[in-house]
């Protein structure tokens, strides 16, 4: 019970690595907000948890919405632990990139996240601790065709994790990125299924993670096993980049 009496916000908890993390926090003792736009996919969520025997609540944000991402941050009000999880990636190539799906990415992947830390960081530096963990990905450092404009996004991310972790120095917060590498979960699998089974052929572990994987290193980050770490990445990507 790691995480005994901590609060716990994950944005798009409701499937996939989200999912996945909110229920393996919940498991460690803390009080878990899944957060996301289904409410019928959050309600399960909850309710798995709580069979579990875990602490959990569902407030409905769209991350594309900066109003809701407010709304969200001031309904939440406290935390210990700020996942930024949330994620869209419609893939294109460049020469057929549209500015809608270009904007919404940045707004999602970039704009939310850094609106959603800056409402919650002030209650983690008064009390002088809190772990903010921003979800990357691999793609923000390896060329991927038809991911110009999602590796460009998280790799803003993963720039304002070194950033933020600078800005809070000293006050017992600490930021890190986890840049995880091919995932199963059900979202890629429906929109790029053929692309993830292929990427995940071709890392040294010859195959894709399952999103309990990728949560065990969230749960890493956020609790006090990882007290030396900030302004780090972690790569849990199965060996892709490592050759």
């Amino acid at each position: 019970m790691e995480l005994q009496d901590q609060r716990a916000l994950v944005t798009g908890a409701t499937s996939g690595i989200g999912r996945a993390t909110v229920k393996t926090l919940a498991r460690e003792g803390a009080t878990v907000i899944v957060t996301g736009r289904n409410a019928e996919g959050g309600a399960k969520v909850v309710a798995e948890i709580e069979a579990d025997g875990g602490r959990a609540s569902f407030i409905a944000a769209d991350m594309a919405d900066l109003d809701s991402v407010r709304r969200l941050a001031a309904e939440v009000g406290d935390v210990d632990v700020l996942v930024n999880n949330a994620g869209i990636f419609p893939f294109a190539p460049t020469l057929e990139q549209d500015v809608p799906d270009f904007d919404a990415m940045f707004d999602v992947n970039v704009r939310a996240p850094y609106f959603l830390t800056a409402a919650l960081v002030p209650k983690m530096l008064a009390k002088g601790a809190g772990s903010i963990i921003n979800v990357t990905s691999i793609a923000a450092s390896v060329g991927m065709p038809d991911s110009s404009v999602y590796g460009a996004s998280k790799a803003a991310l993963e720039s304002l994790t070194r950033t933020w972790a600078a800005e809070f120095r000293g006050s017992g917060v600490r930021v890190n990125n986890l840049s995880p590498g091919p995932v199963h979960t059900e979202k890629v699998l429906a929109q790029n299924g053929d692309l993830v089974a292929e990427l995940g052929r071709t890392t040294l572990l010859g195959r894709t993670a399952a999103p309990e994987e990728i949560a065990e290193v969230v749960l890493f980050l956020a609790s006090p096993r990882s007290s030396y770490l900030t302004g780090t990445t972690i790569t849990a990507d199965g060996g892709a980049v490592a050759v």
